[in-house]
């Protein structure tokens, strides 16, 4: 057992001055001034293991599990298969064990590479990563792999996720990159304004496809826009709608992302989810974190090692792209045996389960006098629609029948979304229950 040995106040106090600040509330500037803990916590004495196992348990007895949900939104209820979690369990791949030694570690490496071969026929790119965090990271990081010294500002689209957006802007801030919003215009990005806004200063432009509320983009003429102006285009999708609409490589995206949730991880109140990159051959050595990649070893075998690990840790810090030093192995080997279980069959069935499902809930959800539908585009399995009465009175009186709603939208509309999960009289439930309430 080592010993821990914490730092000198005249060690800290170098530190901060080799990298010009005067205090740690200095070195913590960017942190919102509510989060920054001001009095001591106060911890409690330890308890047994008995009396914490109560404990817990009578936390988790609080939480309200919905059978119904209409809610998406960036997290989305889809079935998972039973041999999902039967691979995922068995003992050789839980492990927290980094695959550096290639030849101890075949096992883990062929489950990340067979992982990146299904998400490069996902995305229809040439490479992909081993993962990164979630789909937040892998947009910003995306963003990072497109600047350089002359072109640093990136232009996002505001029809994206808004904590994804935020997550963009944490890290060009930074970066002491720009992050310009490119307008909404009913709901979709607004072509016109991204036209004016493109120059030899823009790196990327960034959409998802889906967007956040539910709209399919014109992907295609938003690359195209963003290649004639000399900038990258970063694409983020929806692994399942992936499955029905073009893919980013289709689109000319030079970089695909998005959040892998929906292949085969559960809600599981927020995470661990996973993060999938892939991109071109031509932005391949700018990928952060590890590729695991396919070699002979010394008797012509077949075997894995990892390659172009563009890090801090395994090159000069000041040329790393990215400071990621992990993969979300699990999760990706997760989305792996959900996709090898699902087939390219299986994940358009789900697809087109939800289109169906989720256009015949907009039609039933606008009908009701007041939640009519707010865009007309094209969309996918989410939508949004208006609100004739308070947003919080709506989801209260769901919840008193077992429903979660769709996400409230701060200028009082509602994001809904129907997955294969959703039944026909779920949905003709959902109707009636908002007719009560638009009629009190």
């Amino acid at each position: 057992m080592g010993h821990y040995l914490s730092i000198t106040d005249e060690q800290r106090n170098e530190m901060l001055d080799a990298i010009g600040l005067c205090s740690m509330e200095e070195l913590y500037a960017a942190v919102p001034n509510e989060l920054i803990l001001k009095e001591p916590l106060g911890l409690p004495s330890g308890i047994s293991e008995l009396e914490v196992l109560r404990t817990m348990e009578g936390m988790a007895a609080r939480n309200k599990v919905f059978q119904t949900v209409f809610r998406g939104a960036g997290a989305y209820r889809h079935y998972i298969p039973a041999i999902v979690g039967s691979v995922i369990s068995k003992e050789t791949f839980v492990t927290a064990y980094t695959p550096y030694q290639a030849e101890i570690s075949q096992g883990i490496l062929q489950a990340i590479f067979e992982y990146q071969t299904m998400i490069c026929r996902l995305t229809g790119m040439d490479v992909s990563n081993a993962s990164v965090y979630d789909g937040a990271t892998a947009a910003a990081e995306a963003l990072a792999m497109c600047r350089d010294r002359k072109r640093t500002k990136a232009l996002v689209s505001a029809c994206a996720h808004p904590d994804v957006i935020k997550v963009m802007q944490t890290y060009g801030w930074a970066a002491n990159a720009e992050i310009d919003l490119i307008p909404s215009k009913y709901g979709l990005t607004d072509m016109d304004a991204l036209r004016s806004m493109l120059d030899d200063s823009v790196s990327c432009v960034y959409i998802a496809q889906p967007n956040f509320f539910g709209l399919i983009e014109d992907a295609a003429g938003i690359g195209q826009l963003a290649h004639d102006a000399g900038a990258k285009f970063v694409m983020a999708v929806n692994p399942i709608a992936a499955a029905l609409l073009k893919t980013p490589g289709e689109c000319g995206a030079d970089v695909a992302v998005g959040e892998g949730q929906p292949l085969g991880m559960p809600l599981s109140f927020g995470g661990p989810y996973l993060g999938f990159m892939a991109a071109t051959a031509a932005m391949m050595r700018k990928l952060p974190g590890r590729i695991v990649g396919e070699t002979l070893d010394s008797e012509g075998n077949r075997a894995f090692v990892l390659t172009l690990q563009a890090r801090e840790q395994h090159i000069r810090r000041e040329k790393a792209s990215s400071n990621i030093c992990s993969n979300e192995a699990l999760c990706a080997l997760t989305a792996a045996v959900y996709m090898a279980s699902m087939g390219p069959a299986g994940i358009k069935d789900v697809a087109v389960q939800c289109l169906s499902k989720a256009h015949y809930m907009a039609k039933a959800v606008s009908s009701v006098p007041g939640f009519a539908l707010r865009y007309k585009g094209e969309f996918f399995h989410e939508f949004v629609t208006e609100c004739p009465v308070d947003t919080d009175r709506v989801m209260k009186a769901l919840e008193e029948n077992g429903i979660l709603g769709g996400l409230p939208l701060s200028d009082g509309g509602i994001l809904w979304c129907a997955t294969e999960m959703n039944t026909k009289n779920e949905i003709d439930t959902l109707a009636n229950l908002l007719k009560e309430e638009a009629c009190k």
